[in-house]
Order: structure tokens, then C-alpha cells, then sequence
């Protein structure tokens, strides 16, 4: 079982930086890949970045590639997304997610921090 609490959200300009953060707790997480989506108004839920259990694997959404970077710190049980270069499309609510395995399926989810970019 792992619990995530997400936190970092907030409202900035375009062209600005956020960094979110989620604190886990459980004794599974350092052996999680760990993932963040979002959630656009009116829009399904997307992938945005994930991370393997150690850090030394991590993949992007082409959407936020060069721009977002995902990492983890074992010995805090936290996961980051920091995202630069923010533009309106970004605007979305952010979940953090644990999975058992690189190719999930992602089982445990946040409760979603909102992020909302201004032009």
C-alpha cells in the first residue's frame, strides 16, 4: 500500500516555473515506479512523466519533454515534477500515482494538486 499526498500547486505566468512535490507514505514506495498525470477542464486524464524505483529511468510525455523534470528522493519517500517553461496548456490538475511495475498499471493516486497557468 502507498498513500501520496501531492503539494506545489499553484497559479503563475507563462514562461514561469513550478516545482510540485508528493510525500508518500508505505512501506512499498521505494520499490514503486512512480508517475505524475494531469487533468485538463473538460479533458481526459493524461500522462505526463514517470520514474522507476531508483531514479535511474524516467520517461516523458512528448508534450513536456525538455521541459519537465521528474525525480525522487528514496530516503524522503517524495516524488517531484519540476516544470519550467510553463504555457496555459499546462494548466491542469497534477496527480501523483505509484505502480508496482515500469509498465503499471498505476494503482495508487493522489488526491491532485491544481496548477493554472496564465497568459
Amino acid at each position: 500500500q502507498v498513500q501520496l499526498v501531492e503539494s506545489g500547486g499553484g497559479l503563475v505566468q507563462a514562461g514561469g516555473s513550478l516545482r510540485l512535490s508528493c510525500a508518500a507514505s508505505g512501506r512499498a514506495f521505494s520499490s514503486s515506479t512512480l508517475g505524475w498525470f494531469r487533468q485538463a477542464p473538460g479533458k481526459e486524464r493524461e500522462f505526463v512523466a514517470r520514474i522507476n524505483w531508483s531514479g535511474s529511468s524516467t520517461y516523458y510525455a512528448d508534450s513536456v519533454k525538455a521541459r519537465f523534470t521528474i525525480s525522487r528522493d528514496n530516503a524522503k519517500n517524495t516524488v517531484f515534477l519540476q516544470m519550467n517553461s510553463l504555457k496555459p496548456e499546462d494548466t491542469a490538475v497534477y496527480y501523483c500515482a505509484a505502480a508496482r511495475r515500469w509498465v503499471g498499471p498505476f494503482d495508487y493516486w493522489g488526491q491532485g494538486t491544481e496548477v493554472t497557468v496564465s497568459s
